[in-house]
């Protein structure tokens, strides 16, 4: 049995060391918010991504062509997505109302699925879309990617002006509140 002369009295952390402890894990949520915010903002267009975008051609689910020229001149929304990404799959009821309620404004909405023919149309049998559907394969991912989509994440929106340059994009799911601005601008 110790007496309480000879116990080592416990000393609480200085204040400096837990000031440098917060400080450090301030620093390390910053740097995680940081490269966070990065990878889930559209970065720079390559040059010449816009006219890599009207001379592509792809091929609709049914074996159909689908030439991206054929949709210049009007304002278009370009969707990425694929069947295994709850977040597109959520999102394309939203534009295909979209669709339909602004087409008669000029609107177009392409889908360019990154996925499997065969899935894509399995999916279109359960959930039939009125918007155009292109297999984008690996021509529609290095079309993302030319078009700031580094990370190459899904869903990733681009809209284009009735001039063919683009207006805006969004890396994530869209919103009603997204297409109701976007339908603004052209």
């Amino acid at each position: 049995m110790t007496s309480p002369e000879t116990a080592a009295p416990e000393t609480p952390a200085p204040r400096s060391r837990r000031w440098v402890l917060a400080g450090a894990g301030a620093a390390a949520a910053a740097a995680g918010a940081g490269l966070a915010w990065w990878r889930f903002q559209p970065h720079a267009v390559a040059s010449e991504a816009e006219a890599a975008l009207w001379a592509a051609n792809f091929t609709g689910p049914g074996g159909e062509a689908v030439a991206m020229q054929a949709f210049h001149g009007r304002p278009l929304v370009l969707n990425f997505w694929a069947t295994w990404c709850p977040p597109c799959v959520e999102e394309l009821p939203l534009l295909n109302t979209f669709y339909r309620d602004q087409t008669a404004r000029g609107w177009q909405v392409v889908g360019l699925a990154i996925d499997q023919p065969s899935a894509v149309r399995q999916f279109l049998q359960r959930l039939p879309l009125d918007f155009p559907i292109a297999m984008g394969g690996l021509g529609g991912t290095d079309l993302a990617r030319s078009l700031g989509n580094l990370t190459g994440g899904l869903p990733f929106t681009v809209v284009f002006g009735k001039d063919g340059n683009i207006l805006h994009r969004k890396m994530g799911q869209v919103t009603s509140a997204d297409l109701k601005a976007w339908s603004q601008l052209a």
